[in-house]
């Protein structure tokens, strides 16, 4: 733990590019976790320090057809494998078939989200021994202002299996992220053309209006405090 203290110090404040290159070069078993939106950026960085990156993807079953085809355009652009994670289809038939599939309108998000995003989640990062995030302070006032450059993962890691998490673009604001896609030319999922910042499944997510916060489009119904779906939060907060 000290260890990552360290690194965290001698990496606080750094760019991306900075932060992905020690996590790429310092640990074998590394996966890059793709969202479907923004966070394409970390695949563009991480393949100019090294080819033979892991990435995965959450198909929770419920995403836009947008975000299905830009999946694909990624892979296509970038010539890389895409690993896409499935809930468990015997949890998943057990809720629809007692809750029916809008459960999550009447009482919360959070037991979805925990079949669908994640146990598939805990299942890949089991095999990893760090992962790489796209989440940012800006995403959210009410609960993403604390991250760090590095942890040790306050979600998933065990006594037996200690993760490490990098999040590379945790002080990048939406602005810096656009002018990097700008500039590189790298692709973006065509929802954000249609006024969606935020970008999640399909019955979840909405457009934001003019100056509402990106993550307002995103569990509209909930308090903001709980736009979080599990995989971000320590364990006695889950």
């Amino acid at each position: 733990m000290n260890n990552i203290e360290q690194i965290q110090s001698e990496l606080q404040g750094k760019n991306p590019r900075k932060i992905l290159r020690h996590a790429l070069e310092n640990h074998d078993q590394v996966a890059i976790s793709f969202s479907g939106a923004e966070d394409v950026i970390l695949i563009d960085m991480a393949l100019k320090i090294r080819q033979d990156i892991q990435v995965f993807c959450l198909d929770t079953g419920r995403l836009h057809p947008e975000t299905y085809q830009f999946i694909e355009q990624v892979r296509k652009h970038y010539q890389i494998e895409i690993e896409l994670l499935a809930p468990d289809y015997q949890q998943l038939e057990a809720l629809v078939k007692q809750k029916g599939l809008f459960s999550f309108y009447e009482d919360g998000h959070k037991e979805c989200c925990g079949i669908r995003k994640v146990a598939p989640l805990k299942r890949k990062l089991a095999q990893v021994d760090a992962w790489i995030t796209g989440q940012r302070k800006d995403q959210s006032v009410d609960t993403r202002q604390n991250i760090p450059e590095i942890q040790l993962d306050p979600a998933f890691s065990t006594d037996d299996h200690p993760l490490i998490k990098f999040n590379p673009l945790v002080n990048q604001s939406s602005a810096q992220v656009w002018d990097y896609i700008e500039a590189f030319q790298v692709p973006f999922n065509a929802l954000h053309q249609q006024g969606f910042i935020s970008i999640g499944c399909e019955p979840c997510t909405r457009p934001v209006l003019p100056n509402q916060h990106e993550r307002a489009g995103r569990w509209w119904w909930e308090d903001a405090t709980k736009k979080e779906c599990c995989l971000h939060i320590a364990k006695n907060n889950v």
